[in-house]
């Protein structure tokens, strides 16, 4: 033992004697973010969601907007750019075939295959649509189609038809930060696909809460700044 602890003593000496410190080895959850989306994720409110973009309505997409009053039932499931918008949290468990993103708002989870499979034929139009995925490197690029047409896009009530078309994009970019991109196509409402980006937080220790909407609910109406 004595012999060893001699051969090391010259590698750890510095000039006039002095033990130099050596650097602790990176925790293994900074080496290892890249590609895991894992965790409980934050983004910001996203109320308007062509804000900053290059969307330009259609005739159709302008007058359906037009007619939107701010009325929505608080109790129907609000798509798949609404729940993302929103600014509760959300969790994202990854598996080698499946990713599942749990939505703590309306309580709705989306389980999106990443086996190379297509969407299934003849859909039936649903709230949150069909979603089939595959990874672009350390990117989850989520494909979402048959979609029905009775939500909005955001808060704003900017519209969409039943042939909406979404690409999403996750990326993990920091120990804590994730970028998500979606892709807005669809032909009724917007001349042209456009693109909205935002930067989710990770928020270790969360757990998503129960969120429970009431049918025949009355308070909203009551609450202050809600017409």
């Amino acid at each position: 033992m004595r012999a060893r602890v001699s051969l090391l003593l010259p590698a750890l000496l510095g000039a006039g004697g002095l033990v130099l410190a050596q650097s602790a080895p990176p925790k293994a959850d900074e080496e290892n973010w890249k590609g895991d989306l894992t965790g409980v994720w934050q983004g910001p409110y996203t109320p308007d969601l062509m804000r900053g973009t290059t969307a330009q309505f259609t005739p159709w997409g302008k007058a359906a907007f037009d007619r939107f009053n701010g009325t929505t039932d608080p109790c129907l499931p609000v798509g798949v750019t609404r729940q993302a918008n929103a600014p509760d949290p959300v969790e994202i468990v990854q598996t080698p075939q499946r990713v599942v993103i749990m939505y703590e708002s309306w309580a709705v989870f989306r389980s999106i295959p990443t086996d190379g499979r297509d969407h299934p034929k003849n859909l039936d139009p649903t709230w949150m649509g069909n979603s089939i995925g595959k990874w672009d490197g350390d990117t989850l690029v989520v494909d979402v189609t048959g979609m029905n047409d009775k939500t909005a896009l955001d808060t704003n009530g900017h519209p969409h038809s039943d042939k909406l078309h979404l690409v999403e994009r996750f990326r993990r970019t920091g120990p804590k930060t994730m970028s998500y991109q979606v892709t807005v196509d669809d032909p009724v409402a917007y001349t042209a696909p456009w693109t909205q980006s935002r930067v989710f937080q990770l928020k270790p220790g969360w757990e998503l809460m129960e969120y429970v909407c009431l049918e025949n609910e009355k308070d909203r109406q009551h609450l202050v700044g809600i017409k």
